[in-house]
């Protein structure tokens, strides 16, 4: 073989092996890239859909879904507001736990429609949050089953309790998790020593991963304190 053959060979070879690390190496930065953006929202797709391969074809789909959406971050005042309100919802619970799930729900749809998120149909809100919001999804999914038990009247206080825990951890992913108001619970401490009710959340403000939101959480009296 003359050098001129040899050459043609020797490019020929390289091209074939670059061409098949492009094949082999794509698949593989698209799955990371797919996991580091859903977290365990990746995990529950493989095992929604059974395949790995399609699951990643849907989770692609939502992302092309969600760059559609004009998401928009809160003004100031507005992150202020809702914190403000969540409080409010919050302080409620002692007095009417289950009318506090609904609003708390309620407040979180609203936040959601002012980010820019559709707020029709659960399977879709849920799809679309899974791109940006995949670490504290889950704590919704939770919230949503014990708010359909709540209005079948099946809702315990500890369920309800709960519930509570599990919005907090979305709302604060929506609103900021690092945002610390300053007419929050973030600037209270668990318990409130002048009226006596106690944050059924245990929230600081602080960034909080979704385990901590349930490990920190203590049980509280849900009684109202005796009058003096």
């Amino acid at each position: 073989m003359n050098t001129a053959a040899t050459i043609v060979l020797i490019v020929v070879i390289v091209v074939l092996l670059a061409g098949a690390a492009v094949l082999v190496g794509r698949p593989m930065m698209r799955r990371k890239h797919l996991q580091g953006r859903f977290g365990p929202e990746y995990d529950k797709a493989v095992e929604q859909y059974g395949d790995r391969r399609v699951a990643e074809r849907h989770l692609a789909d939502r992302e092309r879904k969600h760059r559609d959406l004009d998401l928009k971050p809160l003004e100031p005042a507005a992150r202020e507001q809702y914190a403000t309100e969540w409080t409010n919802v919050q302080e409620r619970f002692v007095d009417a736990p289950g009318d506090a799930v609904a609003e708390a729900d309620a407040l979180i749809t609203r936040l959601m429609h002012e980010r820019g998120y559709p707020t029709g149909a659960h399977d879709t809100r849920i799809e679309l949050l899974s791109v940006e919001h995949g670490h504290t999804l889950e704590h919704y999914r939770k919230a949503h089953e014990i708010a359909r038990l709540n209005e079948a009247g099946r809702a315990e206080t500890e369920d309800l309790r709960q519930a509570m825990i599990h919005h907090r951890a979305l709302f604060d992913d929506l609103l900021g998790q690092t945002y610390r108001p300053r007419n929050s619970a973030a600037s209270r401490s668990t318990h409130d020593h002048r009226s006596g009710t106690t944050n059924p959340t245990g929230t600081t403000g602080t960034t909080t991963t979704p385990a901590e939101y349930d490990a920190r959480a203590p049980r509280f009296d849900t009684t109202k304190p005796e009058t003096r």
